[in-house]
């Protein structure tokens, strides 16, 4: 049986030395702040230089003097760090001279401890890691919280001795006592710190007196106390040079002795007074500040300090965006990670289980053993389980079996549903091509690769398309509707019987459509080379050349004028805009997108319906009034003549007065200012026929749709200046060959008079 588990167990552990755990390198600090001084690692919110490397109140100095290796300093300088554990929230420091001596003759006396780290950061606490540890004769010492207040103790010990007969073995005699410790109360004493975040204000020294006042003043000789890591005073050549017996204490080593001493730190500043949470839960607002990485759980001491953990499974810096990584427990030995059989690592924590064919316990070394089997339990095995077998492919048959019987249902629902529209609307046109146009699903899917987001080449307000490749090797365009409602049927259904029936070198083909899904697939040829829109609104000074621009135009009026007048049933398409022009290899126009267009019946100029287009080129008229006609295909087309000329973007241009583009466009020209909006590029290379192509735009978006010109004639203008164009290049050829002619033509400042 497989269980699944984030931490060693406790056994586990105890039973083997506890190993660093093995997880993928994480960022230690913040980016361009150094993480190291000498060889201590300064991790974030630690930090060294700039006040942006580090939380407030947290900033390290890395002093660099003489020959010595450099130093990490805290505070005023008189702690160094020698590491900095974000596990266990603590610093270790080390701290020379860090002892309290007197030969004062007072009963009492109280000196200040050390106030580096208390006053320094408030995030700092003395942990319990540390003791307190006395050296002298007939001494009392007391680790107080407050110089005002003696009553106020954190710990104490006494250390007593005769004059007569104390010697350095008497002193030392551990196992005398029972104690590991090295002194119990001869010559020094040892004294545990029970208090969690103790900030201690003072150490207090007082005298036992009795007998005769010459004998306790002899014995009254330089008392040492400290405070440090619990164990290092244990050390026998450390102590044997803080003890001696009476007349032999040597204290004096003290100023020469780097005594170690553990802190625990939290972050402060983190939330304000009425954003904290009480008990050990930090707000969302104060965990989401300082806990940055996703895989982190926030704490607090209740008092304004903070600090951060990664979760269970997971180890690294939880200050930084992705410092907590996986442990990957199954590279741990099993005394550690407690998994004698098959180790799995998982996100977060780690599967362990019996290795196949055996069983029992998989946390106890040997505990999984094969399965001892009877032959009739062998029998009793074999026969259920081939019988479990035979149930299990049965199933998967029948399952099978199930599913392609309910995909082909659906498959004919949405065919005989889509078909019956489809053939609905194209036997009203008499158009008998409904057969031959329908694709089956499983090409398409195929071709797509079951519609792989890698194959997505563009979308827009009616569906995804999707490049695919059919089986006899056709390069098409897919287009998939993304909402399945009744609307989005509609308009696909729309665009198959309008493309169907038309045929036009600058109109997107219309290769098929699947109709065995919910909203049908349309199959188009594949344009290769993107939309007008990118081509035109490209960064840098240039963009599509103006010849380019100009027989482009050309194209898409040609196709709007065979929509509008050489179909059988006239088609108003609705929806022209610059990123519904397709350009192929050639940079041949391909009007794409009909899925708002609609028929207009031959005995009318128009027909009533629901606003639609894109805004910028969608026509004032039918905005306001609902009726559509040819004359807004005119005001749209327009808008692209004007995006051609001036390289602005109709939906977002907008001027400081709140004019958008074809309306500041059109006073521009009124006030004889036209170049002012022009591209440059358009003026350099266009000469005289960019005045015209100026005049026909103006004539397209004019706001009273009666006084717009028709498709066809607009068609019949920019042929005639393409024309014009092509007679002057064959012209300008000839004059060329003989030498005879140089061509004038007009200069950017004419041009800018226009």
């Amino acid at each position: 049986m497989a269980a699944t588990s984030t931490q060693p167990s406790a056994a586990a552990a105890a039973a083997a030395p506890l190993m660093p755990p093995l997880v993928a390198p994480a960022p230690v600090a913040l980016p361009n702040c150094s993480s190291t001084c000498g060889d201590v690692q300064v991790p974030y919110p630690f930090g060294l230089g700039p006040p942006r490397c580090s939380w407030p109140g947290l900033n390290l100095t890395c002093s660099v003097s003489g020959a010595g290796p450099p130093r990490l300093l805290l505070g005023d300088g008189t702690l160094e760090v020698a590491e900095i554990s974000l596990h266990n929230t603590t610093v270790r420091v080390l701290r020379r001279g860090t002892g309290t001596t007197t030969t004062s003759n007072a009963t009492t006396t109280t000196t200040p401890f050390g106030s580096s780290f208390t006053s320094y950061y408030g995030g700092y606490t003395l942990s319990d890691r540390n003791e307190l540890v006395a050296t002298g004769c007939n001494v009392v010492a007391t680790l107080v919280g407050d110089l005002d207040d003696y009553s106020n103790i954190i710990t104490g010990c006494a250390s007593f001795c005769s004059s007569s007969n104390t010697t350095k073995a008497d002193i030392n005699q551990p196992g005398a006592t029972g104690s590991s410790k090295y002194c119990s109360g001869l010559g020094c004493c040892q004294a545990q710190i029970t208090m969690n975040y103790s900030r201690p204000q003072g150490v207090q020294v007082s005298w036992l007196r009795g007998g005769d006042d010459l004998q306790q003043d002899l014995l009254r000789l330089d008392p040492f106390v400290l405070v440090a890591e619990k164990g290092w005073f244990d050390q026998r050549p450390v102590a044997d040079q803080l003890v001696g017996p009476p007349g032999e204490l040597q204290s004096s080593h003290a100023a020469t002795i780097e005594v170690p001493l553990v802190l625990e730190w939290t972050v402060t500043n983190v939330a304000p007074i009425d954003d904290r949470y009480p008990g050990p839960d930090c707000s969302p607002a104060a965990a989401q500040r300082l806990c940055k990485s996703a895989n982190s759980e926030c704490t607090t001491d209740g008092n304004g300090g903070y600090s951060c953990q990664c979760q269970d499974g997971y180890d690294g810096n939880p200050y930084l965006d992705g410092g907590c990584k996986d442990i990957d427990e199954c590279k741990l030995p099993p005394e550690v990670n407690g998994c004698f059989g098959d180790c799995t690592n998982t996100e977060g924590g780690f599967v362990c289980q019996c290795p196949p064919r055996t069983q029992g316990d998989y946390t106890q070394r040997g505990g999984c053993v094969p399965p001892v089997l009877t032959g009739f339990s062998v029998g009793i095995g074999l026969g259920s389980g081939a019988g479990l077998i035979i149930l299990v492919l049965i199933a998967i048959f029948v399952a099978r079996k199930l599913k392609h019987r309910r995909a082909k249902k659906l498959k004919q629902k949405f065919f005989k549903q889509n078909r019956g529209q489809l053939l609905q609307h194209l036997v009203s046109q008499k158009a008998d091509i409904a057969e031959r146009m329908i694709i089956p699903v499983d090409e398409l899917a195929k071709a797509t690769n079951n519609f792989d987001k890698s194959r997505e080449i563009g979308g827009g307000g009616h569906g995804t398309v999707y490049k695919g490749i059919l089986s006899d090797l056709s390069v098409v365009a897919i287009k998939k509707s993304k909402i399945t409602v009744q609307k989005e049927i509609d308009e696909f259904i729309n665009e198959v019987a309008i493309l169907s029936q038309i045929n036009h070198r600058n109109i997107v083909k219309l290769f098929g459509c699947c109709l065995e899904t919910e909203v049908p697939l349309l199959v188009y040829e594949f344009i290769s080379n993107g939309t007008l829109y990118h081509h035109l609104h490209v960064e840098g000074p240039n963009s599509l050349p103006w010849s380019n621009r100009l027989r482009i135009a050309t194209e898409t009026a040609k196709a709007l004028a065979y929509l509008h007048s050489s179909v059988s049933v006239p088609v108003i398409h609705r929806d022209i805009k610059s990123s519904n022009i397709l350009l192929d290899d050639t940079m041949t126009s391909k009007v794409s997108d009909f899925g708002a267009s609609r028929y207009v019946p031959t005995d009318k100029t128009g027909l009533t319906t629901k606003v639609q287009g894109t805004i910028g080129y969608l026509d004032p008229a039918y905005f306001y009034t609902g009726r559509l006609t040819e004359s807004s295909d005119v005001f749209s087309f327009g808008v692209i003549l004007v995006e051609l000329l001036t390289r602005k973007k109709p939906f977002s241009y907008l001027t400081s007065q709140g004019e958008g583009l074809v309306a500041h466009f059109v006073s521009l020209l009124e006030e004889g200012n036209i170049s002012q909006i022009l591209d440059p590029q358009v003026i350099e290379e266009g000469g005289e026929e960019v005045q015209e192509v100026v005049t026909l735009a103006a004539s397209c978006i004019n706001l009273r749709s009666e006084d717009r010109p028709t498709m066809q004639q607009v068609e019949h203008r920019l042929e005639g200046l393409e024309v014009s164009k092509k007679k002057e290049f064959m012209a300008m050829d000839e004059f060329e060959d003989d030498g005879s002619i140089v061509m004038n033509c007009p200069s950017t400042k004419e041009m800018q008079s226009m």
